[in-house]
């Protein structure tokens, strides 16, 4: 090492310029003539209740960051049961607890041993806590498990919503709720009736530019909203997946994408639709198509005067779009029924030229926000924000989709019964800002 790079180690380690050789020396002792020891910089941060919060550093120029992480100690979070190892669980859900700030895996529950033993090993579920579809009493007697995720082929949420309140356990399923109104509506039931909560997997509700098209198109900082268009589409393959058998799947495109369509639309405005108009079309002499549709297109017309027009498609290259067309601008949203990747522009007008901005949010998981949101309302008693009556309701509005495509004819719609046309009836409590 030469003798610079000693002496530059040398003052790094006694804390900068301004040390006497004295200082720096053998002895280590700081002559009086040197200048007092720096002080804890002020921006190193300070406890206020269960969070570390740190002065704004940044000039006016630049947004202030966020504040760090705040999660709960292990020992305290909610303890989650994930009930079907399929695609979603594996890629995404289990995934998604390592961002997780109240949530953490506690148990499984597979028709296939050898994968939920390798799943468990994974990710530190005991081997005690590994559970066959018909083993809910055992499950019902894990005090560590307090909710489970419902992450079955939708023709099997019915029975296995049913189930967990049974066992007293909370329930967060995924979307589509169930294959038809009757069954959701005795998912509801059920747990009403055990005293658990219940809610849908609405993802994209606590998705941060989801919520940010939300909240700039209910402002009216645009002027009023006057259309939307929603599409979401991929394409699909593996005739023998089970998103191709009714039975399990209850539809084809529409229950499984469309429904983004059909849910961000009613979030985005807080109303529901008076008439709807559909059409379906599917390939003839198609193997993948023999039970269930490829493609559909419809119209939804709101109380306030808002025609949105939605479609989705088995058989299209993939794309996610959301658009908001208002009398003063327009807000698109790309990828926004995708996992990751949303990028919104608000188009508008500047004085004498329109003006695009591109707002820059910080992505979040969206599978880590709405575990936490059910561990929150969970912790604290709260209704969550999309319960088992917005699924309902989106399961009433699918079923007239068809039943308009059969007839050609509109239906006639409206909200769900007991709700009112009031805001957001179907809903919980709104989210905290930025939470």
């Amino acid at each position: 090492m030469s003798d610079d790079l000693r002496l530059s180690r040398r003052l790094l380690l006694a804390g900068g310029a301004g040390l006497t050789g004295t200082a720096l020396g053998l002895g280590g002792t700081r002559a009086a003539s040197d200048p007092p020891a720096p002080s804890v910089p002020a921006d190193t941060g300070a406890v206020q209740g269960e969070r570390v919060v740190f002065p704004n550093w940044r000039d006016s120029g630049d947004a202030p960051p966020p504040p760090p992480p705040a999660p709960m100690p292990p020992s305290e979070r909610v303890g989650f049961a994930i009930v079907g190892l399929g695609r979603l669980s594996l890629e995404e859900i289990l995934p998604a607890f390592g961002e997780a700030k109240k949530a953490k895996p506690v148990a499984l529950m597979s028709g296939s041993p050898e994968k939920a033993k390798l799943t468990a090993a994974q990710y530190g579920i005991p081997a005690d806590a590994i559970y066959a579809y018909d083993q809910w009493d055992r499950l019902k007697a894990n005090p560590a498990v307090r909710a489970v995720y419902i992450v079955t082929p939708n023709g099997l949420h019915r029975d296995n919503v049913l189930a967990a309140a049974a066992a007293g356990k909370h329930v967060l399923c995924e979307k589509p709720m169930a294959n038809s109104s009757a069954e959701a509506q005795e998912m509801i039931e059920a747990c009403n009736k055990a005293g658990v909560k219940l809610m849908i997997a609405y993802r994209c509700q606590y998705e941060p530019f989801n919520r940010e098209v939300v909240r700039l198109a209910r402002s009216g900082e645009f002027g009023r909203v006057k259309m939307v268009e929603a599409f979401n589409g991929q394409t699909t393959a593996l005739p023998e997946q089970w998103r191709l058998r009714k039975a399990l799947a209850g539809g084809g495109a529409l229950p499984d994408i469309g429904l983004y369509c059909l849910n961000g639309v009613r979030a985005l405005l807080g109303e529901e639709p008076v008439t709807i108009q559909a059409q379906i079309v599917t390939p003839e002499n198609d193997p993948r198509f023999k039970e269930v549709e490829e493609s559909v297109a419809f119209t939804l017309r709101f109380p306030s005067g808002v025609i949105a027009q939605c479609g989705t498609s088995y058989g299209v290259h993939e794309s996610r779009e959301l658009r908001v067309h208002t009398t003063g601008g327009s807000l698109n949203l790309h990828n926004a029924f995708a996992y990751r990747g949303q990028r919104l522009t608000v188009a508008h007008r500047e004085g004498g030229h329109v003006q695009r901005d591109e707002p820059v949010l910080t992505p979040k998981n969206q599978f880590a926000l709405e575990l936490d949101h059910m561990a929150a309302c969970i912790l604290t008693d709260r209704r969550p924000r999309t319960p088992g009556e917005e699924g309902l309701q989106d399961m009433i509005l699918m079923e007239a989709i068809y039943a308009a495509a059969r007839s050609g004819q509109p239906v006639t719609v409206g909200p769900l019964a007991g709700t009112g046309q009031g805001a957001d009836a179907t809903r919980g409590p709104a989210l905290e800002e930025g939470k």
